[in-house]
C-alpha cells in the first residue's frame, strides 16, 4: 500500500463516518482491508483506492465493506459492569417511580448487540422489583449493516457468551439451538436495531431518557466528539442520563450535562 493509496482511504473514512486515522496506521488498514481485495476481485490496494473514488455499483459495495472492516466491533456482556449495576439498582428504579409512559434508551455504536441486550436485562431485573408496569424501548444503532444483522439474530456462540456472562445468567437468559445460544424473547422484544451514522442529525431517532455512547468517540476528532456529545445532550429528556466509557471525559463546553456524584460508576445527568 502506497502513501497515496493510504491517504485516499484515510480521507474517505474521515468523510464517510468521522474516523480519524493517524499517518502511522497503514499496517492496520492493510490488515483489515486485505481480505476485501479477493472478495471484490481487486488486484491491489490501488484498485481499491480507485473504487473508493468512483461512483459505480461495485464502488458502492466496496465503500460499505471498507467501513464495515474498519469500524471496530469489540464488545462483550456487562462491559464496565458497575455502570450496569447502577443502571439496574438506581437509575431504572428511580425512573420507574417518577415517570409514566414509555422509557426510551439509545445504545449508540451497539456492534453485535451485547450492550443493548444487557440494558434490556437490567430493565427486566428492575421491573420485577417495581410496583408499576413500565414499557422500556431500546434502540441499538451502528454504522455497519453487517454487524447489525448479527445483533438482530440474538444468537451467540459459546465464545461470545463467555465474555462477560456468568453461568447463571447464561442458563437463565439463553436457550441452546443448533446455531448457538438464542437470547430469551422477553429480553429481545425490548430492543430494535437501526443502521445509523453518528455524523447525521439525531432528530430522526427521537428523544431519550438514557443514552449509552461508549468506546466509539475515541475514533473521532475532538471537534466531532464535541459535536456528537452536544447533539446527544440535546436528545436527552431533562433529567436524562448519558453513559460514556470509564476512560472518556466530557468536554467542558457541554454545559447541560454534569457528572453524577456518589454512584457506583461515572456517568452524566442532563440538568437543563
Amino acid at each position: 500500500m502506497t502513501i497515496n493509496e493510504y491517504k485516499i482511504i484515510q480521507a474517505y473514512l474521515n468523510q464517510a463516518c468521522g474516523i480519524v486515522l493517524n499517518d502511522n496506521k497503514q499496517y492496520l488498514v492493510k490488515n483489515r482491508l486485505g481480505n476485501l481485495l479477493p472478495k471484490f476481485d481487486l488486484a491491489s490496494f490501488s484498485e481499491l483506492a480507485t473504487a473508493i473514488q468512483s461512483n459505480s455499483t461495485l464502488s458502492s459495495k466496496v465503500k460499505v465493506a471498507v467501513v464495515d472492516a474498519m469500524t471496530t466491533n469489540e464488545t462483550f456482556w456487562f462491559r464496565d459492569d458497575m455502570q450496569f449495576l447502577e443502571l439496574k439498582e438506581k437509575i431504572f428504579p428511580d425512573i420507574f417511580a417518577k415517570k409514566t409512559g414509555t422509557i426510551k434508551v439509545w445504545s449508540a455504536a451497539c456492534s453485535s448487540g451485547q450492550e443493548p441486550y444487557t440494558i434490556s436485562m437490567c430493565a427486566e431485573d428492575a421491573a420485577k422489583k417495581s410496583s408499576k408496569h413500565q414499557n422500556v424501548q431500546i434502540i441499538g444503532t451502528d454504522i455497519s449493516e453487517t454487524i447489525l444483522q448479527e445483533a438482530k439474530s440474538a444468537t451467540y456462540s459459546e465464545l461470545a457468551l463467555s465474555r462477560g456472562l456468568d453461568s447463571q445468567t447464561k442458563s437463565q437468559m439463553f436457550q441452546k439451538t443448533h446455531d448457538g445460544y438464542k437470547l430469551n424473547a422477553n429480553i429481545v422484544r425490548k430492543v430494535r436495531f437501526q443502521q445509523f451514522n453518528l455524523l447525521k442529525p439525531f432528530s430522526v431517532l427521537g428523544r431519550f431518557n438514557i443514552i449509552f455512547c461508549r468506546n466509539v468517540l475515541i475514533y473521532f476528532s475532538d471537534e466531532v466528539k464535541r459535536d456528537i456529545l452536544s447533539r446527544m445532550a440535546d436528545s436527552l429528556e431533562p433529567g436524562g442520563f448519558l453513559f460514556l466509557s470509564s476512560t472518556e471525559a466530557m468536554p467542558p463546553s457541554i454545559k447541560t450535562l454534569e457528572p453524577v456524584r456518589g454512584g457506583r460508576a461515572r456517568y452524566f445527568k442532563k440538568i437543563a
